[in-house]
C-alpha cells in the first residue's frame, strides 16, 4: 500500500473558496502597489549601480556589521549595506554602497574590479582601511568591484525583459500541451507570484540584486511545474467523467494530486530553510524569496490557475455552471 501524506478520499471544496482567495490575492497586490511610493524599491548595487568592498579582518578582532557600517558612514557612505559571509569567526565581510568609490574612473558605464595598485593608490579606500584598522584591528581589502550607473539600468533591463520571455514560452508551451484555453490560467499564476513575491520585498524595504532576480525566475518554474501537475489531472478527469459538473472535476483534480503537492513543497521547504538559517548573508536573500515563492506558487496552483480555467470553460467552453457543493 503506498505512502500517503494526504489521503486519496479527501475532498476539500478548493473551488468553492476561489471567491475568498481572489480577495486575498487582490488585497497583497493593492498593498504592494500602495507601498512603492511610500516604501520605494530599494535596488541593489546590481540594478543602481554602485560599489562592492571586499574585507577580510584577522582572526579575533571582533569585527561586526553594525561597527563596519558606523566607520563607513562616517566617512561620507550614507546607506552603506554590510554582510557577513563565510563562519561568523571567519572576519570576512562584504561592503556595498551606491555611488562610485574610484577617484581615477568616472565613466558612467564603468563596470570591473580595480587592480592591487589602484586599490593602494585610491585615497578613499586606503583611508577607509586606515579607519577600519585603528578602530577594529587589522584588514585586507581583498576586493574592490564597482558598477557603473548605465549597466545597473541594462541589468533591469534585461532582467525584466528575461521574466517577459520566460512568460511568452510558459503560454506556448500550456497552448502546445494542452490548448489555448488553458494558457491564461497559467501565465496569470505565474505572473500573481512574481508580483507578490516582489510586493512583500517592497513591503518589507528589502532589497532586490541578482540574487532576487534569479530566485524570481526559479520561483517562475517551480510554480509552473505545480500548475501544470494539476492541468495534467483536469485533462484526464475531464476525458473520464464529461457529465460531471466542472467545478467538481476541478475540486476532485486538486484534491488527487494534494498529497504530492504537500511533498513537493514540503521537502523543498525543508531545504530553502537550511539555506536560509545556515546558509550565511550571501544567500540568505535569494533562499528567503525563494520560501515566499513556494508558499504563493502552491497557493496559485490551486486558486488562481484551476478558478481561472474555470472562469474561461463556463464563458467559452460550455462547461456546466451549476456551482459545488461541499
Amino acid at each position: 500500500m503506498p505512502f500517503e501524506i494526504v489521503k486519496s478520499d479527501t475532498h476539500i471544496d478548493f473551488i468553492g473558496k476561489r471567491r475568498i482567495a481572489a480577495m486575498l490575492s487582490g488585497g497583497l497586490l493593492i498593498a504592494s502597489l500602495i507601498a512603492i511610493p511610500i516604501r520605494g524599491v530599494n535596488l541593489g548595487v546590481d540594478f543602481a549601480g554602485g560599489t562592492e568592498i571586499q574585507l577580510q579582518f584577522a582572526p579575533g578582532t571582533g569585527a561586526d556589521e553594525g561597527r563596519i557600517r558606523d566607520l563607513v558612514g562616517a566617512m561620507g557612505v550614507a546607506a552603506a549595506s554590510v554582510v557577513r559571509y563565510g563562519e561568523d569567526d571567519s572576519g570576512a565581510f562584504l561592503i556595498k554602497f551606491q555611488g562610485n568609490i574610484n577617484d581615477v574612473t568616472n565613466t558612467e558605464g564603468d563596470v570591473g574590479q580595480l587592480s592591487d595598485a589602484e586599490v593602494a593608490g585610491n585615497d578613499r579606500i586606503v583611508r577607509l582601511q586606515k579607519a577600519l584598522a585603528d578602530a577594529i584591528g587589522p584588514v585586507e581589502i581583498e576586493r574592490v568591484d564597482f558598477v557603473g550607473p548605465r549597466v545597473g539600468q541594462g541589468l533591469r533591463r534585461d532582467g525584466l525583459m528575461s521574466l517577459v520571455l520566460a512568460s511568452f514560452f510558459i503560454v506556448l508551451y500550456i497552448w502546445f500541451r494542452f490548448s489555448l484555453r488553458f494558457s491564461p490560467g497559467a501565465i496569470v499564476a505565474v505572473l500573481h507570484d512574481l508580483c507578490i513575491t516582489a510586493g512583500i520585498f517592497v513591503i518589507l524595504g528589502l532589497e532586490f540584486d541578482l540574487r532576487i532576480l534569479a530566485a524570481m525566475l526559479a520561483i517562475l518554474g517551480y510554480s509552473l511545474n505545480d500548475t501544470i501537475i494539476i492541468y495534467d489531472r483536469i485533462r484526464e478527469n475531464m476525458t473520464a467523467r464529461t457529465t460531471v459538473d466542472f467545478p467538481d472535476v476541478l475540486n476532485q483534480s486538486v484534491n488527487q494530486t494534494l498529497s504530492r503537492t504537500v511533498l513537493t513543497s514540503g521537502t523543498t521547504l525543508v531545504a530553502l530553510l537550511a539555506l536560509f538559517f545556515l546558509g550565511g548573508e550571501m544567500i540568505r536573500p535569494f533562499a528567503f524569496a525563494m520560501i515566499i515563492g513556494v508558499f504563493v506558487g502552491t497557493y496559485s496552483s490551486v486558486y488562481i490557475a484551476a478558478p481561472l480555467l474555470l472562469l474561461l470553460e463556463q464563458r467559452y467552453g460550455g462547461a456546466p455552471t451549476k456551482p459545488t457543493r461541499a
